[in-house]
């Protein structure tokens, strides 16, 4: 049960951050860098998270159901702007892939050097 608190509270630090910096980053988003940070520098120990964590990721198809249905919801927006959706897209993906197959080149070379 800790373990929730202490996601949550990570969870309201990042948003609190990310509204002091003028929303620039999710909040999310910095919640998830404090608590990777914390577990690096043992401030928390990752078995007072790990059951909360896994429960969660083992229930994450939940989360997804908001988004669906604000899909299904903005149907007439998204079907006007479908093939500039569809581009920018495959485009950031394509650029995701080249990125970390250099970068994964890269640390394969100067694994073998």
């Amino acid at each position: 049960m800790a373990g929730i608190f202490i996601l949550l509270f990570y969870y309201f630090l990042g948003t609190l951050l990310s509204y002091l910096t003028g929303n620039f980053i999710p909040g999310s988003i910095f919640g998830m860098l404090l608590l990777f940070l914390s577990l690096v520098f043992h401030i928390i120990k990752s078995e007072q998270v790990r059951s909360a964590a896994t429960f969660f990721l083992n229930h994450m198809m939940l989360f997804f159901i908001p988004l669906g249905v604000g899909l299904i919801a903005s149907y007439t927006l998204i079907s006007k702007y479908l093939t500039a959706i569809s581009i920018a897209s495959a485009g950031s993906t394509v650029l995701v892939v080249a990125v970390v197959g250099v970068i994964a080149q890269k640390m394969e070379s100067k694994h073998h050097d």
